[in-house]
């Protein structure tokens, strides 16, 4: 069948590498990467989660007491405050700086890709990664435009929990976890899988792996899942047209952070207590605010991100 979306040059290298191999093969191979990588990424969260053990007072305190029942209910609320801790929440996405080098090793030593086969064109990068942070802001400050006229969400006004020094962090460990999630999932699997299929086939294909990695996310739904997929279509789509892996990894960083640090939104059903604004899900609401999960889970989400696509589909490859 006649693949009905031009490969980009990145692709074009990819397939040059290797052969590729039958799909079952390349989501296998995908989900060892992704438990090697998660793995990596626990190990590195290790040295903090021991801090948090020992300073908090409450779970010592049950240990303590050597009450099974009570040590289990400590570890839970540990737990609970360990995922509500700006501190705790920043490490853990500088963490994902792991994903990025097994996905790099993998890459380079097992499949024998060049590192701009996962999208690290030199050229036009500092432009493509500015372009791709305000596409990011716009994108998303169109959804809570939307939400709030469609009476989803309610605007509270500037959050008491701001703090800048905190915010900077926050950028930062985005700038890394949003490029960590299109590395592995457009700079790695998209090319991979497009060596044996078509280009069309391999963009679904990871779209539907980015959006099962988020199976287990707080507050998921079947619109949120869906929502998931459409951003991995149109990532997908993005990573061929824009020809690199910069533009769209600072729009999914971008995203992430606007929609929880700025707006103070949850990110796929994540809270944090750092945000610039306050916004707050209007009960009855749940299809115009995303609910538990936050407004990646609206319908308003599914409109932006479906005239995303259109726009994109619509375009051409710019390394053509």
């Amino acid at each position: 069948m006649k693949d009905l979306i031009a490969r980009s040059k990145t692709i074009v290298e990819t397939a040059q590498s290797q052969k590729g191999l039958l799909w079952i093969l390349e989501f296998l191979l995908f989900l060892g990467v992704f438990f090697v990588g998660s793995f990596a990424e626990t190990i590195a969260m290790f040295p903090a989660s021991v801090v948090a053990v020992a300073t908090d007072g409450a779970y010592q305190d049950a240990v303590a007491s050597g009450d099974p029942q009570k040590m289990l209910e400590a570890t839970q609320a540990l737990s609970q405050r360990m995922m509500s801790s700006n501190w705790y929440l920043i490490v853990s996405l500088f963490a994902t700086a792991m994903m990025i080098g097994v996905v790099f090793l993998f890459c380079r030593f097992l499949q024998k890709r060049k590192l701009r086969t996962l999208g690290f064109v030199k050229k036009n990068m500092v432009k493509e990664y500015l372009l791709g942070l305000l596409l990011g802001f716009l994108f998303f400050s169109a959804c809570v435009g939307l939400a709030v006229l469609t009476g989803g969400l309610k605007f509270d006004g500037i959050s008491k929990t701001f703090s800048f020094g905190v915010f900077i962090l926050y950028l930062l460990g985005y700038m890394v976890q949003g490029m960590s999630e299109e590395i592995l999932c457009r700079g790695y699997f998209l090319g991979s899988y497009a060596r044996r299929y078509p280009v069309y086939a391999a963009v679904l294909a990871n779209a539907l792996l980015f959006a099962a990695l988020h199976l287990l996310n707080s507050g998921i739904t079947v619109l949120a899942f869906i929502n998931l997929t459409l951003f991995g279509i149109f990532a997908s789509l993005y990573f061929i047209r824009r020809g690199s892996i910069w533009g769209i990894g600072a729009f999914h960083s971008s995203w992430n952070l606007v929609q929880g640090n700025f707006y103070g939104i949850r990110v796929s059903g994540m809270e944090s207590s750092c945000t610039l604004f306050s916004m707050t899900p209007v009960e009855g609401k749940e299809l115009f605010s995303g609910g538990a999960f936050g407004i990646e889970g609206s319908l308003i989400c599914l409109l932006v991100y479906s005239a995303g696509i259109v726009w994109l589909l619509l375009s051409k490859n710019k390394d053509s």
